[in-house]
């Protein structure tokens, strides 16, 4: 008999329910990268149309934020990119795809909430409903934080199902990848409210490029990470923006 111990390997330990519930020490679990886009140029609030909030560009911070993250998940391994219709998601999402030679999967239904879309778009919200409306609205998100108080809005429940399904549909077409989604903090909140059972709109602000992980297989869904900064702060402190 040799004197050497054997080389067979030992077998791993059988999966614990925290494995199985949390998606740990899993060889085929799908990887989501929810990604914020970077800063956008915010319109002069006193003068601008609703329309002119729907779709800005991303600042000059917001390209470097951008360009930040994208350097950030340059070394990993990433299978597909995905972005909503919006330039700030799209260009985000670009800054990540053209590290690993892929094109970004446009998907509208990724979009940010609606705010105002049944208004006038050519007119300020003041303009339409008056400081007093506009103040009690702004006073009940700060209570509720749900974008229900805001006449004229998308309602959430359509809102996050469209969010959610979208998302759904990007893990079932690339089960056991890893994909990153270029979105919006909104987009954001309802997926991740979704698989962790809330019902409130936003429970957390994403920090422009910030990074969230979730994993996926079967039915089971497991946040892995939330608001990662450290690839912004590393770069320059200035980076980190909301």
């Amino acid at each position: 008999m040799s004197a050497h111990a054997s080389d067979d390997a030992v077998p791993a330990p059988p999966l614990s329910p925290l494995d199985r519930a949390f998606l740990t020490r899993h060889d085929d679990v799908t990887e989501l990268i929810l990604v914020r886009h970077g800063q956008q140029d915010v319109p002069d609030p006193t003068g601008a149309r609703i329309a002119d909030w729907v779709d800005p560009p991303l600042s000059a911070l917001g390209r470097r934020q951008a360009d930040t993250v994208g350097h950030a998940l340059a070394g990993e391994r990433i299978d597909a990119v995905y972005s909503s219709n919006l330039a700030r998601a799209h260009d985000t999402g670009r800054a990540i795809a053209a590290h690993h030679g892929l094109d970004v999967r446009v998907v509208e239904e990724l979009r940010e909430i609606e705010t105002f879309r049944d208004l006038p778009q050519d007119r300020t919200p003041m303009e339409v409903l008056g400081e007093l409306t506009l103040r009690g609205a702004r006073e009940r998100w700060l209570r509720h934080r749900t974008w229900d108080v805001y006449p004229g809005t998308e309602r959430y429940d359509e809102f996050r199902h469209r969010t959610v399904n979208a998302i759904e549909g990007i893990a079932s077409l690339h089960a056991g990848r890893r994909v990153v989604i270029a979105c919006h903090g909104g987009v954001i909140n309802a997926y991740l409210g979704e698989i962790l059972g809330l019902d409130t709109a936003m429970f957390f602000r994403p920090a422009h490029a910030s990074v969230q992980r979730v994993r996926a297989r079967s039915t089971v869904r497991a946040l892995g990470s939330l608001n990662e900064t450290h690839h912004l702060a590393e770069v320059d402190v200035a980076l980190v923006s909301y």
